[in-house]
């Protein structure tokens, strides 16, 4: 089977998505949660950085781009800064928005997130404020939009409808949409709201994706284990007059009934940061295998992947083809990781492409302990991949650390790390500090321990200078390679 899913991700090809939903600034305040104020009973963040990123329908075209689709996206936004916000970053992921309409009397929604960070640790969401309006699309705006999706339809592969209940997906926009989808004989698949009546708003969909909640409150089931979850999934599909129906089950995977009879697809753990976003990527890469001529257990099959690689993202975030071919790969994967610098530096070229975050720590490794996975573990959540360097032997020597360092030789130090999940990149490096490779790498964020000072981080000033910020790591108490050794001695 997996053999089957990595041929299928590399030839996804460039299928033309045409996607209808509500589009949303995602904004992120991050900082440090440094103390309570005085004027009030409440934590106050001193903001570091701003970030904007596409949320809502923008968000599932982001990721189909990302992955190669030529995408066709369908909305509203307002007359107002944070639509011509949208539109830059829509222009930067190559998406096709003439089908997103102005609407002046409306704003355009924005969720503003703020991330705090205690004592310099784990970033964590406190708070989130949304700018939105949820009153239907006027008529006029619908039928322009009608007008357009019907003539998108003629050329596309698949059509996804991203539901997020902020007025643009209204029951007779949907079912214009699912006809003339049906019409081409072109699946249409829906990321559902919350409640409401599923039949009037999304009759003849080729299927939905809702989630064990919103499948229950639509199909009047409680959903708690996979044969509850495949229930709710055939009342729907009956109901909705659909050809399959789906449940997604977050850390169980999905359901599919189907007319061949019911499938549970499960997923592998995951070590879940943030489940924003994961609605989405599912969607998006249901919509991408289905276009490129998978069966459905097999688009399920991807879509798994995909959506668990978003869970451990902070926030939004974007998965390429290569990151689910890894995914699926497994066992496999840690040979891909290890990478010359040229290989590295090509490699980060494509993903800064993808609008991803470049995170870089480095280090020796020599013994890995529980402080080093948590260690990395926190530098993989400041953004989208985690670069580690790592001293070279010869580095490691010139360091004048104990004339037996490092226990372990370089090859098995990079095979070690590259073996978790957390890291995605192993450069080994020969020099005597990380300087030379962090201005190489020019990383969005530099990683070193807590024990450091901001003034002692090598690289940190170079890293600072065209925008890219420090952070330090909060370390384990008790856990360092010497101490590691010392109990082995002593043992």
């Amino acid at each position: 089977m997996n053999s089957r899913l990595i041929e299928l991700v590399e030839t996804f090809g460039r299928p033309r998505v045409v996607v209808l939903g509500d589009l949303i600034l995602d904004r992120y305040i991050w900082g440090d949660a440094e103390r309570i104020s005085q004027e009030a009973p409440v934590i106050l963040l001193r903001a570091d950085r701003r970030e904007e990123r596409l949320g809502g329908a923008a968000s599932v075209a982001s990721m189909l781009a990302v992955l190669g689709a030529d995408v066709h996206l369908a909305g509203l936004v307002g007359a107002d800064k944070d639509a011509e916000a949208t539109r830059r970053l829509l222009d930067g992921f190559g998406i096709h928005h003439a089908m997103v309409l102005s609407d002046p009397d409306r704003p355009t929604t924005v969720k503003e997130r703020y991330i705090g960070r205690a004592q310099q640790k784990h970033p964590q969401q406190m708070m989130r404020v949304d700018f939105e309006t949820r009153e239907p699309a006027s008529l006029g705006m619908e039928k322009r939009l009608a007008a357009a999706l019907v003539d998108a339809v003629k050329g596309a592969n698949v059509v996804l409808i991203s539901d997020y209940d902020k007025g643009v997906c209204t029951p007779s926009l949907n079912r214009i949409l699912i006809e003339a989808a049906k019409a081409k004989g072109v699946k249409a698949i829906v990321d559902p709201i919350r409640g409401g009546d599923y039949k009037s708003r999304y009759f003849g969909c080729t299927a939905m994706t809702p989630n064990r909640l919103e499948a229950g409150l639509a199909a009047g089931v409680r959903i708690d284990d996979v044969s509850s979850a495949m229930k709710a999934a055939e009342i729907l599909r009956r109901d909705v007059g659909m050809d399959v129906g789906i449940v997604t089950l977050d850390k169980e995977g999905m359901v599919l009934v189907d007319a061949t009879g019911e499938h549970h697809l499960p997923c592998r753990p995951r070590e879940v940061y943030d489940i924003t976003g994961a609605g989405d990527m599912v969607l998006a890469v249901l919509g991408m295998s289905l276009a490129a001529g998978a069966s459905f257990p097999e688009a399920i099959a991807v879509a798994n992947a995909a959506g668990g690689l978003e869970v451990e993202r902070i926030g939004v975030a974007t998965i390429t083809r290569e990151e689910i071919i890894d995914d699926v790969q497994g066992a496999g994967r840690s040979k891909r990781k290890i990478v010359d610098r040229p290989a590295l530096l090509r490699e980060l070229e494509r993903r800064r492409s993808h609008k991803q975050r470049i995170v870089f720590t480095n280090g020796c490794f020599d013994i890995l302990h529980v402080g080093h996975i948590q260690y990395l573990r926190e530098a993989r959540a400041q953004g989208d991949l985690l670069v580690v360097g790592l001293n070279t032997d010869f580095s490691v020597r010139r360091q004048n650390k104990a004339p037996n360092r490092p226990i372990n030789d370089e090859a098995s130090r990079a095979e070690m790390l590259a073996a978790l999940e957390t890291v995605d990149f192993v450069c080994l490096f020969n020099e005597e500090t990380p300087a030379e490779i962090i201005e190489a790498v020019r990383p969005d964020v530099l990683v070193k321990g807590a024990d450091y000072r901001p003034d002692q981080v090598v690289g940190a000033d170079f890293v600072q200078s065209y925008g890219g910020r420090l952070h330090l790591a909060a370390l384990t108490p008790g856990f360092s390679t010497t101490n590691t050794l010392a109990r082995i001695k002593a043992a």
